[in-house]
């Protein structure tokens, strides 16, 4: 049987899941890419490092927006987030991803926020009960938000919450009910700790 008779819909780790039709960047640890691979593969098993990016949105008074992950996503549903996190495709910027997926998730148009930054890079690698798993190279960038208006997309975001950005950092603890996604701590405690 030729690859041409494999329907991606039906195959793999598992068949018709939304992510089997999708491609992620293969990275090594430098953030090199070397080519695509299926995001449902790459996050099943060992997985494969791959390129990724978190949001974290803040308004003009220090606190982050959080939004929590919808309860049917494959890993990490319901756990609380920066404001997005996702994957660029080949070829695209993570500032470019950045936007696309804050008006698709949130309905945050570029008109709303200023000074998109990258600010941080860093791997991990997290296993997650037994669905699957996390390796990514993922870049951090930050924005300030100016204008409130948020539209969120209920099959993205199950709810949303601003918090004092330094008192989360600095009594974890008091958010633990919470259940932060893995890839938003390490991203804070190297952001607040610089």
């Amino acid at each position: 049987m030729s690859t041409d008779d494999v329907d991606p819909e039906t195959t793999g780790p598992e068949p018709g899941h939304e992510n089997a039709r999708q491609e992620v960047v293969a990275v090594d640890a430098a953030d090199e890419p070397s080519g695509t691979v299926n995001r449902l593969e790459a996050h099943t098993g060992e997985g494969v490092r791959h390129r990724a990016f978190t949001v974290l949105v803040f308004d003009g008074d220090g606190h982050l927006l959080l939004a929590q992950r919808a309860h049917d996503k494959r890993l990490w549903d319901g756990y609380w987030d920066g404001t997005v996190a996702s994957h660029p495709v080949s070829g695209q910027s993570q500032t470019a991803a950045t936007r696309e997926r804050l008006e698709a998730e949130l309905g945050i148009t570029p008109e709303q926020y200023s000074n998109l930054r990258v600010t941080d890079t860093f791997e991990y690698k997290r296993y997650y009960r037994n669905e699957g798993l996390e390796w990514e190279v993922c870049a951090v960038l930050q924005c300030t938000l100016e204008e409130l208006d948020l539209d969120p997309d209920a099959e993205e975001v199950a709810g949303l919450l601003w918090v004092p950005y330094g008192r989360l950092h600095r009594n974890p603890g008091w958010y633990r009910q919470l259940r932060l996604c893995p890839w938003f701590e390490i991203a804070m405690r190297r952001d607040v700790g610089d």
